[in-house]
């Protein structure tokens, strides 16, 4: 399996952080996908993917709810480390309107920038749409030009909602969610089809039942795999298989 959205260089992870890892592979997650927050995230995602090459696969993007008013330098840093050397993915990328929203306007000229380096580097985009998933698909929709792709991250949202992303040629993003009594995926995934669907855990955050309000790790994931199974009335065998094709095919990896 590959959990396709993890930060496992998070601070959170910092005790125990190769013990996790350890844990992941043992599990069956073989390879775990690193999204970016900012650029106080670079370090400790390219020190974690040196110390596990075969893995962890980084990507570098700047998270909406790290855009504030000097968005546009840390951009720049952005496109610098991307002329550098290879990364799997832009992102994580996107809008979020959860906890803030004063800062639309620069938050939607940040992801702008993003969706065009995606386009430009060949490489999928991971995209955060936390209380913003309208504004955000309105913004992919404009940069669509049948080379763009990528992934809703942490897809929770309503039918609609998912047929309106695959049709953007996009994926879903299928987390601790999905294993919610209340979480809304069994409305959704049942008429989604299978080739659309990645798996992902989010670590630290969001961990699936029974370790919901605990620390998530990619050790994890089979319990989002049982869940979605289920869901589609699928063996875990095909679901697995499935999703780790699709999750490669995206990120090339």
């Amino acid at each position: 399996m590959i959990d396709s959205h993890a930060h496992l260089y998070s601070e959170q992870f910092k005790p125990d952080r190769m013990m996790v890892l350890d844990r992941a592979l043992e599990a069956g997650v073989r390879t775990i996908v690193l999204p970016n927050i900012d650029h106080s995230s670079i370090d400790g995602m390219l020190a974690l993917e040196a110390d596990a090459p075969t893995s962890c696969l980084a990507c570098m993007g700047l998270h909406p709810c790290s855009v504030g008013k000097q968005w546009e330098r840390q951009l720049y840093e952005v496109e610098e480390w991307l002329g550098r050397r290879p990364f799997a993915a832009i992102g994580e990328a996107g809008l979020d309107l959860y906890w803030d929203k004063t800062l639309l306007a620069e938050q939607q000229a940040a992801l702008r920038v993003q969706l065009a380096l995606a386009k430009k580097h060949g490489l999928p985009i991971i995209l955060h749409t936390r209380e913003a998933f309208a504004e955000t698909t309105a913004l992919v929709r404009e940069a669509q030009d049948g080379t763009l792709r990528g992934v809703f991250h942490c897809f929770s949202g309503t039918l609609a909602e998912a047929e309106e992303a695959v049709a953007l040629g996009f994926r879903l993003g299928i987390g601790g969610v999905a294993t919610f009594k209340n979480g809304g995926l069994d409305a959704v995934l049942p008429h989604i089809g299978l080739e659309h669907l990645l798996l992902e855990t989010d670590a630290p955050y969001l961990a699936p039942v029974p370790h919901r309000g605990k620390r998530n790790e990619p050790a994890y994931l089979p319990l989002v795999l049982r869940r979605v199974a289920s869901l589609l009335g699928r063996p875990e065998a095909e679901v697995a298989a499935a999703t780790t094709a699709t999750t490669r095919a995206l990120f090339e990896c």
